[in-house]
């Protein structure tokens, strides 16, 4: 079974940057497209970017596209979200997840679409 961990969390003031990163056990980790989701306080856990295999695709979600930036590194099994110019509304537990199977394009931003997740790191933007 796949175990995510994810860390870079921490406090930043808005327009600060982060960089989060999930590292993947197992030796299968070009196996699995990965996706970042975020959950605020009082939220439900939302779609925030996901990235194919080998890094061929990405998606966004509009509140963050063209600040955040998904990347992996499948020598490593890890799978990166760089976070530019931050906003108090960015603060929330940030949860890498894997998928089996293929890209599966829009549906990639669906929870249902993975099989495993990690336990989440906090990210707090001050303003």
């Amino acid at each position: 079974q796949v175990q995510l961990v994810e860390s870079g969390g921490g406090l930043v003031q808005a327009g600060g940057s982060l960089r989060l990163s999930c590292v993947a056990s197992g030796r299968t980790f070009s196996a699995y497209n990965m996706g970042w989701f975020r959950q605020a306080p009082g939220k439900e856990r939302e779609f925030v970017a996901a990235i194919s295999r080998f890094g061929l695709s990405t998606l966004y979600s509009d509140s963050v596209k063209g600040r955040f930036t998904i990347s992996r590194d499948n020598a490593e099994n890890t799978v990166y979200l760089h976070m530019t110019s931050l906003k108090p509304e960015d603060t929330a537990v940030y949860y890498c997840a894997f998928s089996t199977g293929i890209w599966m394009g829009d549906r990639q931003t669906h929870q249902r679409s993975y099989d495993g997740w990690g336990q989440g790191t906090q990210v707090t933007v001050s303003s």
